[in-house]
């Protein structure tokens, strides 16, 4: 039976979406759902140490978030241009892939000016392409180097919280809005199930002897775009560059996962980056590209046996991925006892562990 888009629905309360994160860390709520028995448990995501032990290995995604969304003003009317840099694609020539909105207002020729909160005039860029409905290519006049680039950004960015958080980006954005190892600077969302790793829990993981493994894949926007096709071999993934290293695949490759060591997959965008990348003789190996890989049931999984994500939204490619791994019905139950249970949903939400 091929899988379909309408078997990925439940009905989710508004108010359950977090607008904000935990107070702490590893003090958000953890679902511990059980793949062979079906079994639920509730706890708290720093109880994830119970479930951990000398050997077993924690896959992580290193990617940094920068501050991609801008906000610019058109020449000559100074109508106030909401965008939104996707990837870039030259950095010579500062050219760079974005979102504008107002769409309808920006057109090839097109000069934007951004300023900093003193009104100055920081960076100014022009429409050289249309991509998408609301896709540009932009190009910026920058004399300088890349780095001194990349620090105007920082300068003039704002975290690019995600459309359904209500909010305007705060100070509190800048540090809950990464991972605590975040490293590679690429990436326009985070990976939000490692939004739970405290400094504290990591280090009680390792006195434990858990090995964690890093690899980088830099999420886009297309992770969350909606899927319009009903049978889902049809729908096609954007892609996003990932790297894993001949360190890391060692690493994941010497753990004993037939001894019943884990290999935990900590986010959706590490599942997709290890099965990726995986090797004739089904172990993992060392790569680096772009990725557009859509896993959907039924999916044969080679590298992770368990997973750490975060809820996601309905009928999205997230939640379809989730459902391959621990099966359509156990996750669909799984998400319908989060609702019942209060649990925060999305992002800054709670976090859901797959044994």
């Amino acid at each position: 039976m091929k899988a379909k888009l309408s078997q990925f629905n439940y009905d989710l309360p508004e108010g359950l979406i977090a607008e904000y994160p935990a107070p702490n860390r590893d003090e958000s709520r953890l679902m511990i759902v059980h793949r062979d028995s079906g079994k639920i448990e509730h706890k708290i995501f720093k109880d994830l140490i119970d479930y951990f032990d000398d050997g077993d290995t924690l896959m992580f995604n290193n990617t940094r978030v920068f501050p991609a969304r801008m906000y610019g003003i058109k020449e000559k009317t100074e109508a106030n241009i909401e965008v939104f840099l996707l990837r870039e694609l030259n950095s010579e020539n500062f050219l760079w892939d974005v979102l504008v909105d107002p769409a309808r207002k920006i057109r090839v020729g097109n000069k934007l000016f951004f300023k900093n909160k003193d009104g100055e005039d920081r960076l100014v860029a022009e429409v050289v392409d249309n991509t998408t409905s609301r896709g540009r290519t932009i190009r910026f006049y920058f004399d300088g180097t890349r780095d001194e680039f990349r620090a105007i950004l920082e300068e003039l960015g704002h975290t690019p919280l995600p459309k359904y958080i209500k909010r305007d980006a705060e100070d509190i954005d800048l540090e809950r809005f990464q991972t605590i190892y975040a490293k590679e600077i690429g990436a326009v969302a985070a990976p939000t199930a490692g939004l739970h790793f405290s400094k504290e829990l990591m280090k009680r993981l390792e006195i434990k002897g858990t090995n964690f493994a890093e690899l980088t894949l830099h999420i886009g926007l297309g992770t969350f775009r909606s899927i319009d096709v009903e049978d889902l071999s049809k729908h096609k993934m954007d892609a996003e560059y990932f790297k894993i290293d001949q360190k890391t695949s060692d690493l994941v490759n010497q753990t004993d996962k037939k001894g019943g060591r884990k290999v935990c997959a900590v986010g959706t965008t590490v599942m997709r980056s290890v099965e990726s990348a995986v090797s004739a003789t089904g172990l993992l190996k060392p790569a680096e590209g772009w990725t557009n890989k859509f896993i959907f049931p039924k999916y044969e999984f080679s590298i992770a046996n368990s997973m750490i994500t975060n809820f996601h939204l309905p009928k999205s490619s997230l939640l379809i991925m989730v459902a391959a791994f621990a099966g359509t019905e156990l996750i669909i139950d799984a998400y319908n006892e989060a609702v019942k249970e209060k649990y925060r949903f999305f992002s800054y939400g709670d976090a859901m562990m797959i044994l």
